[in-house]
């Protein structure tokens, strides 16, 4: 549990930097499917951090002060209720395991909140993030304003403890890169098992499927989204979910898909020929979103700004697209023109990629906290070590005029997941074919493995 107390006093080292006060802050809540049903339980990521602790009905409170404290409210032990649903810490167990200070029973946080927070200067409040906190947050204040005669004061500052936490998540500790590591290797063997599985005349679910049994039988315990099967036109759908279509011959399969080992997300892409050899068309447009991808790659490092690699692999697909003949030279003009005028927008219309970490789309701004010199916009951050991102560039050819119909309905896409580190990136995915050799060879020595 190291990691995580190191964590919390990280955090409380900040509160003392804005003079102390109460942080507060709680896990998910259970929802209902339908009827009685739930779906699966999933902690929130930003309480996880800081405790570790993964049961439902959990909040936690820290106190920076002249002795700092770390509080948990937890469910009490209840070994009826273990019957039904399993396993229970307890109040005192949990205290022990996860390092805490105190624990007290979650139904006991209406009451013991409002002396927490009495004559507090600062509350650190993740507002509009969980209403059933916000409210017994409110209850807490006026519960301590109602005791005004006798001098108790609520605390009269509000910061935004999520700005916090954003920061401090996004350079990732030694522990969370080992974790998503090994997250991205089971992604990779993932979707190398359905490049293998894959035949004309399948449906894509059938593909979801490999994906799946891949990532449960290496440990991981869930899709850490929900995973995109693509054939043929359908890859040109950024979001596609169905996942019922026929796979046909000569068709591209897009997979986007990544497995959550241990609350760490993994996100990686692959396109793949579903016959298992590129054609003509098909390849020139995957080798131009490969040179994309190594463009931008070459940018995450230390001191490069985010926007950087996104902005290389604009340049290499604006140029490719005018090589290829999907812009008109002749109504774009030159790369500098179609780049300033989006024009590439109409076959790339996405960012180049994004953090991530607990949630697939991690939290942290992509932008600086400080005014430029022109005062009116803020520059975009550098990176530092420890940020993990993903790069993602992608080429989507939909039917139109002008556009040469070799290329019609052809969707790609190839992402990776990248930690920056001292030493220049560090590609998570690296073991996932990728390069058109790669996938051909998979595809025609084991495409009868399973």
């Amino acid at each position: 549990m190291s990691p995580y107390k190191e964590r919390r006093d990280q955090l409380l080292a900040q509160m003392q930097r804005h003079g102390g006060g109460v942080a507060i802050i709680s896990t998910s809540a259970e929802m209902t499917r339908n009827s009685d049903c739930y779906f699966p339980f999933r902690h929130d990521s930003y309480f996880y951090y800081l405790t570790g602790f993964t049961e439902p009905e959990a909040t936690l409170v820290l106190v920076a002060g002249a002795s700092n404290q770390s509080i948990l409210f937890c469910r009490n032990k209840d070994v009826e209720r273990e019957i039904w649903d399993g396993f229970r810490f307890g109040p005192a167990a949990a205290q022990t395991e996860f390092g805490f200070d105190a624990a007290f029973p979650i139904d006991q946080l209406d009451t013991e909140l409002p002396s927490l927070i009495t004559d507090q200067a600062t509350l650190f409040h993740t507002q509009g993030h969980n209403a059933q906190l916000d409210n017994q947050v409110l209850r807490a204040i006026n519960a301590v304003r109602a005791k005004a005669r006798s001098g108790a004061l609520p605390p009269h500052t509000t910061i935004d403890l999520l700005s916090l936490l954003n920061e401090m998540r996004l350079a990732k500790d030694a522990t969370e890169i080992a974790l998503m590591q090994r997250a991205a290797s089971i992604s990779g063997a993932a979707h190398k098992r359905a490049m293998q599985a894959c035949r004309p005349g399948q449906f894509e679910y059938e593909l979801e499927a490999e994906l799946l049994y891949e990532f449960r039988r290496n440990g991981a315990q869930a899709p850490a989204y929900s995973s995109i099967v693509a054939t043929g036109a359908n890859a040109c759908v950024l979001h596609y979910s169905a996942n019922n279509a026929l796979i046909k011959p000569g068709d591209l399969i897009l997979i986007d898909a990544g497995c959550e080992l241990d609350s760490y997300a993994s996100d990686i892409t692959r396109t793949f020929p579903a016959n298992g050899k590129f054609n003509a068309p098909q390849q020139a447009l995957y080798e131009l979103v490969l040179a994309a991808q190594s463009a931008a790659l070459q940018h995450a490092r230390i001191g490069e700004q985010y926007i950087a690699g996104h902005n290389a692999a604009v340049r290499v697909l604006t140029q490719g697209m005018l090589d290829l003949g999907l812009l008109n030279k002749n109504v774009v003009g030159t790369l500098d023109d179609a780049i300033a005028n989006n024009a590439f927008r109409q076959f790339y219309m996405h960012g180049t990629g994004h953090w991530i970490g607990l949630d697939v789309h991690d939290v942290g701004n992509y932008r600086a906290t400080q005014i430029n010199d022109s005062g009116s916009e803020k520059d975009y951050r550098t990176l530092q070590a420890g940020m993990a991102i993903t790069i993602e560039p992608g080429i989507y050819v939909r039917p139109a005029e002008n556009v040469p119909e070799q290329f019609w309905h052809i969707g790609i896409r190839i992402e990776d997941d990248i930690v920056i580190t001292e030493d220049g990136p560090l590609n998570l995915s690296r073991d996932t074919p990728k390069t058109v050799a790669e996938i051909e060879y998979v595809m025609r020595h084991y495409s009868n493995q399973y």
